[in-house]
């Protein structure tokens, strides 16, 4: 089977939704001829070369949306640290303290909400995306956004906007009620027609079905993302999904194959849950198809830091792009 996908994708044709969730059923005993493919893909569409990107929790928790995922939701008690929208200033600092490092090529602005509720706090925003150096891409996950807003950070000199959609839309009213599906796709609309480029994924171990990841890689081929970020559940006390199960290394992998499988001109980036759903085999996350990681922490969580995550690269025979 995996010969036969092989070919299909080095002569520019598509997988079908039936062979994605083939991907998906692999045996566990056969996962290494699958990642010996998905290599191979990641090598000829992609390279050798991994990216790393970067986030700062520019404005953390009290959010009004009830994500059952998510640790800044008002609606439930957690541990997480809250604090409203940090300065042009001291967000300049940390872009500064990553630039610094010389091997990081993104660095998004991250802030909880709905969306940016006051000109104040978009003012800010705007007036930090101006000042990126030159040297790394500008970026911003803002929430929903309107086409005049998507404009003005384009404007300001913003790259690309992240906004995941976060699962399958037959499974979306099982993790948020307070907005729409619809609502996430106009947002990317917003930003397309804007002219900003999309990093738009989601975050498995919800409860979705494998067909229900198969629905969502296959939606995104409609969105059209530069980069397809591939987030794990790390399950939060406090929160509907507290008592989620961690998925294994195995089964996270295979999804990150599948999705290389059915966008192998992408980036597929791995994000936040890395760390307790691949365990010791995250460096396979290359080898099964990603070519660029969130390295440091994620917005709640604390994530590998840039020194061990270079290592890989070296022990895997990679370059930092």
């Amino acid at each position: 089977m995996f010969e036969n996908l092989k070919r299909k994708i080095l002569n520019n044709d598509s997988l079908t939704p039936e062979e994605a969730l083939a991907v998906l059923n692999t045996d566990d005993r056969n996962v290494f001829y699958l990642f010996a493919i998905t290599n191979e893909i990641r090598n000829s569409f992609k390279g050798s070369k991994i990216s790393f990107c970067s986030i700062s929790n520019a404005k953390s928790g009290k959010c009004s949306e009830d994500c059952k995922f998510c640790a800044q939701s008002s609606h439930y008690k957690t541990d997480v640290n809250t604090y409203p929208l940090k300065s042009s200033k001291k967000l300049l600092r940390e872009i500064d303290a990553v630039n610094t490092k010389g091997i990081i090529s993104s660095l998004g602005l991250v802030t909880s909400g709905k969306g940016i509720l006051s000109d104040h706090d978009f003012s800010i925003i705007c007036e930090t995306i101006a000042q990126y150096p030159d040297s790394i891409n500008s970026c911003a996950s803002l929430g929903i956004l309107t086409y005049e807003q998507c404009n003005q950070l384009k404007a300001s000199g913003l790259k690309t906007l992240h906004h995941n959609l976060e699962t399958a839309e037959s499974f979306y009213p099982q993790i948020c009620t307070t907005h729409s599906y619809q609502e996430r796709l106009q947002t990317l609309k917003n930003a397309k027609d804007a002219g900003l480029q999309i990093c738009c994924g989601g975050i498995f171990g919800l409860g979705e079905s494998l067909e229900q990841r198969v629905e969502f890689a296959f939606a995104l081929k409609d969105v059209n993302p530069e980069g397809i970020p591939i987030n794990f559940l790390n399950p939060v006390e406090g929160t509907p999904f507290e008592n989620n199960k961690i998925l294994s290394p195995f089964e996270s992998l295979k999804i990150i194959a599948m999705f290389r499988l059915v966008h192998p001109q992408k980036t597929v980036l791995v994000g936040g849950g890395r760390e307790k759903a691949l365990r010791s085999l995250q460096s396979l996350m290359f080898v099964a198809g990603a070519n660029a990681t969130i390295t440091g922490d994620y917005l709640t969580t604390t994530g590998k830091n840039i020194k061990e995550d270079s290592q890989i690269l070296k022990d895997l025979g990679f370059q930092n792009s």
